[in-house]
């Protein structure tokens, strides 16, 4: 079997050598080069061929950000971006996975060599997960979805939870889009560092008309509510008085995630049984498949992102061979799918 190649794009000699030390350190990954900023990436992307491009949001000369579109919309290929921690580069980051970047990772704020090198299971992870997605041309996405008016909407008090990873941040952006302002309650756990999590959710917030936040401790989930979970807690749910609310939790990560989806799901599950939808979309490893069966034995319905919309299966894939999805459809039909379940009652 081939190894994957990989082009390394970044300014830092020192990010350059250590992650050409680091992914040279596995049998089937090949560092083919690497390239300071966006000219030299383009000149050795066409040479070299690489199956995966690592790439740094802040670049001299030509930023990441644009030098993605260019390279998405004639030369599409999987590429994790590199950012640091930083508030504007998180918002960028998000642009730069609505664009289509498969992955990110967040550089370490100090001691950038001694944190990559922690971060090692994760960057190769990422690398071997983003070799086997599919790439589609920037501009081909298409929109978000059509906008269900509220009027189409009953008074159903099911609550809706939502899992994603890799690819999810767009999946949940066009699943959002076509969604009516005042739709059920919704939580959503993707998996996504601090800091992160929070401009995901402001990001959200500014292009849908739902009331959108990273959630806090006790926040209360009502109609017309979007809650994101917040990088580096657990999220579950809770109940008092036929009100659903939320509690955070600094728990050790489930699945090597914390957030966890499962912990999420599991715990709607108990809280809310039968009166919940559960929704597990694109995303690698297997995180939340036991929890959306856990949510099925209990009654509530469940649906799954099918093979050809997600830009990984792995999630969904392992949910369905659980036995724990009840309804497997294309990332576009699962909005209208979930409000006629909610009309249903």
């Amino acid at each position: 079997m081939k190894p994957i190649r990989v082009l390394i794009v970044d300014d830092s000699p020192v990010v350059q050598s250590v992650l050409t030390t680091l992914l040279s350190s596995n049998s089937d990954i090949e560092v083919v080069g690497a390239a300071s900023d966006a000219f030299d990436a383009k000149d050795m992307i066409i040479e070299k061929r690489p199956d995966v491009v690592t790439l740094d949001v802040e670049m001299p000369r030509m930023d990441g950000i644009t030098f993605l579109k260019r390279l998405m919309s004639f030369r599409p290929i999987p590429v994790i971006m590199i950012s640091s921690y930083t508030w504007e580069n998180s918002m960028r980051t998000l642009e730069a996975m609505d664009i289509g970047a498969v992955d990110f990772i967040a550089k370490p704020r100090e001691d950038v060599k001694t944190g990559l090198w922690k971060l090692k299971h994760e960057i190769i992870t990422k690398v071997r997960t983003a070799a086997r997605t599919r790439i589609k041309p920037y501009g081909l996405f298409g929109k978000n979805g059509k906008r269900v008016p509220a009027a189409s909407m009953t008074n159903s008090d099911k609550i809706i939870a939502i899992g994603a990873s890799t690819g999810g941040t767009r999946a949940i952006e066009r699943l959002l889009g076509s969604m009516p302002p005042n739709v059920n309650g919704i939580v959503i756990v993707q998996h996504m560092p601090a800091r992160f999590t929070r401009a995901f959710a402001q990001r959200l917030d500014t292009l849908f008309p739902m009331d959108i936040k990273e959630a806090n401790d006790s926040d209360r989930l009502n109609r017309g509510k979007v809650l994101v979970a917040p990088g580096g807690l657990h999220l579950q749910m809770a109940e008092d008085h036929r009100e659903y609310y939320v509690r955070l939790q600094d728990g050790p990560p489930v699945k090597h995630q914390r957030p966890s989806i499962d912990v999420l799901l599991n715990s709607v599950a108990k809280t809310a049984a039968s009166n919940a939808i559960g929704i597990l979309l694109t995303g690698m490893g297997n995180d939340g498949a036991d929890g959306l069966l856990a949510m099925r034995q209990a009654g509530a319905f469940t649906v799954a992102q099918d093979e050809a919309t997600s830009l990984v299966f792995g999630m969904p894939a392992a949910a369905i061979k659980l036995g724990a999805v009840e309804v497997v459809a294309p990332l576009d039909d699962i909005p209208d799918i979930v409000l006629s379940r909610l009309k249903s009652g």
